[in-house]
């Protein structure tokens, strides 16, 4: 065999390889009953803040160790725990996308992404430079 056919099995292989990779890493968003059904197995989970129940978070105590609840879009509610360091105005975020897998009766999540209001919601410029909006 040639080099330059080496070459292109092994980069055919590296290419199948990273598809392969992309496509087990990429999960479409889950609730927690299904979090609940399958103990363990990592899950992407979309929900909101129940600001009615506690935030724990206590820096001097245990700097990595927040919990919180939270509602998933279908209703359900349970505690999730983040061994890591309360982000920085996560009682403002509207929505919140835990990654991590139930582990008894909460979710352990690995990360968190936080979508938070837009400061510019709702706000409209009157003008801008020499020209008016709505004109």
């Amino acid at each position: 065999m040639k080099a330059k056919h080496i070459i292109l099995i092994l980069a055919l292989v590296a290419i199948v390889a990273v598809v392969i990779t992309t496509m087990t890493d990429a999960g479409t968003y889950s609730d927690f009953s299904e979090a609940s059904a399958n103990p363990g197995k990592e899950l992407h989970i979309i929900g909101t803040l129940n600001r009615f129940k506690p935030i724990t978070y206590d820096a001097v105590v245990n700097a990595n160790q927040f919990s919180f609840y939270m509602v998933d879009e279908k209703g359900n509610e349970r505690k999730v725990v983040y061994n890591n360091a309360k982000p920085q105005d996560f009682e403002k975020s509207e929505k919140v996308v835990i990654i991590g897998s139930m582990q008894g009766d909460h979710f352990v999540a690995k990360s968190l992404l936080l979508k938070c209001p837009s400061k510019y919601q709702g706000k409209k410029p009157e003008k801008f430079g020499d020209k008016k909006f709505g004109e």
